[in-house]
């Protein structure tokens, strides 16, 4: 046998064994996610399952989830993450059907792509409120039933593009960083209470956010599987900022880069031009979801 091989083979028994692990400190835990219709949320979802975890999915399309809770065989919940009132009714919906939230999976997130002068107050207002406001209303209703019974985790999804200001997705850009520097602030606040906070940031995964946008082979995408992969990951081993895949974990160094290099970078990888510029007619359909069109 080659030594490649081996080595290959060395590699895939320890990943099968550290996913073992992260599965059996999985079981029985009540986990809710919002945006849990499609994408990400579906595939955590599904992830979460099949270790043993009791799930609940929250999403604003009603149809979308009253469909995905049925192929997965969960509860699915009416969820308006921009509405405190709507969080409120959606944990103690969880808690009464299936129990406590052991863990909030704050999923739910658009992403408007195309220059920012173009934007409508509209959807600027409706990115922050979705992908920002809606993470920390989440985070305080799930944090203040947790505090209550001293135990408890959120795991916020961001995206590396919180670390990556790029030409194209200024708002989105915005709200994602400030996803992540809430999450390691209320972490902070809440870890001697006994609840945890984190968040895992997915590079572009191939859901509708990324309908019509050409990567390249500087800018790839990955499949919701590898986000999957580290959410659970970071329920288990509760990490308080964690990239997906790991190997994108260098964004967290890119804010202390000169200028210069960021301006090289963006040229080199053409970054600006995959978000400034996506195609109209691919699109359309997510477009027209998020209020863009």
């Amino acid at each position: 046998m080659s030594v490649s091989l081996t080595s290959r083979l060395s590699r895939d028994r320890r990943r099968r064994a550290r996913l073992a692990r992260v599965r059996a400190r999985l079981a029985g835990k009540v986990v809710a996610i919002t945006g849990g219709a499609r994408g990400i949320g579906f595939e955590v979802a599904t992830e979460l399952l099949d270790a043993g975890a009791k799930v609940a999915i929250g999403d604003v399309d009603v149809d979308a989830v009253g469909k995905a809770a049925a192929d997965l065989g969960v509860e699915g919940i009416e969820l308006d993450v921009t509405d405190r009132s709507s969080f409120e009714k959606f944990l103690d919906t969880v808690a009464d059907r299936i129990g406590p939230v052991d863990v909030l999976v704050n999923n739910a997130g658009i992403m408007p792509v195309g220059p920012f002068l173009d934007y409508r107050e509209t959807l600027i207002r409706a990115t922050l409120d979705v992908d920002l406001l809606g993470v920390i209303l989440g985070s305080q209703a799930a944090a203040t039933r947790m505090v209550a019974r001293g135990h408890g985790q959120i795991v916020n999804i961001s995206s590396v593009a919180g670390r990556l200001p790029t030409p194209g997705l200024t708002v989105y850009n915005a709200a994602k960083a400030g996803v992540i520097e809430f999450s390691e602030a209320l972490d902070s606040e809440l870890a001697g209470h006994g609840v945890r906070v984190g968040v895992v940031m997915p590079t572009f995964t191939q859901t509708g956010l990324i309908d019509g946008l050409a990567t390249n082979s500087m800018v790839t995408s990955v499949n919701t599987a590898v986000v999957a992969e580290q959410v659970l990951a970071s329920i288990a081993g509760v990490r308080v900022r964690a990239a997906a895949p790991r190997s994108m974990g260098w964004v967290n160094a890119y804010p202390i880069l000169p200028r210069s290099l960021k301006r090289a970078l963006l040229r080199t990888t053409r970054s600006g031009e995959i978000f400034m510029n996506p195609d109209p007619e691919s699109r359309s359909a997510y477009s027209r979801r998020i209020g863009q069109s």
